[in-house]
């Protein structure tokens, strides 16, 4: 991957943009994971294959606090927040599929994390102090850990709530959580193009 945080000339094409849509995130980039989550996602679209968008492999990651559009200082500052944090490495597990706002009325499918969750879930806590000292509103919903793989937009949804009921224990895979990432988020009609302004490694 090509890390563009590193190139100093990075920040000059920022110079004509006042405000950056970002968010702070884990990406999933275990080549064995992103085929299991693949084929996953092919299983699903077998069964239904219109009103439902999937996440693009190189797009599927685990976010951990979602910043919105903010001003160019302030990204600045998130990445001084993240390059000061101490933090070890961990594995993170992904296993079992769900969906919100349930699985009868699947409108966003998820697969789940076992084990990491508790470091996630601290990981976020050590942050969200932080970030909302730089005056982003907080979160509306309480973090849970999960992986979005799928958006349904159509209102037939049964034949996907069956589908959804046979993998709710799926195991996915188990990867090394090595770092954390910086992303911007650039919205077209295609889908949304991630890019990673800067990268934290743990130790």
């Amino acid at each position: 991957m090509v890390k563009k945080y590193e190139d100093p000339t990075w920040w000059g094409e920022f110079r004509m943009i006042s405000r950056i849509r970002c968010f702070i995130a884990i990406d999933i980039d275990d080549p064995v994971l992103v085929e299991n989550i693949t084929r996953l996602q092919n299983d699903i679209l077998s069964v239904q294959s219109t009103g439902i968008k999937m996440v693009e492999p190189q797009n599927i990651h685990l976010t951990i606090r979602f910043l919105g559009e903010i001003p160019l200082s302030t990204v600045k500052n998130v990445e001084k927040i993240l390059n000061d944090i101490s933090y070890s490495k961990f594995y993170m597990t992904l296993e079992g599929v769900g969906a919100f706002p349930s699985i009868y009325n699947p409108r966003v499918i998820w697969i789940g994390v076992s084990e990491g969750r508790e470091k996630l879930k601290e990981l976020h806590s050590m942050l969200e102090p932080r970030i909302r000292k730089l005056g982003i509103l907080p979160d509306h919903k309480s973090f849970e850990p999960h992986v979005t793989i799928a958006r349904v937009k159509s209102r037939r949804r049964g034949e996907i709530v069956t589908m959804l009921k046979k993998v709710e224990r799926l195991y996915i895979g188990r990867m090394i959580v090595d770092c954390i990432r910086l992303k911007r988020s650039t919205l077209t009609p295609r889908g949304p193009i991630y890019d990673t302004l800067f990268e934290k490694k743990f130790t």
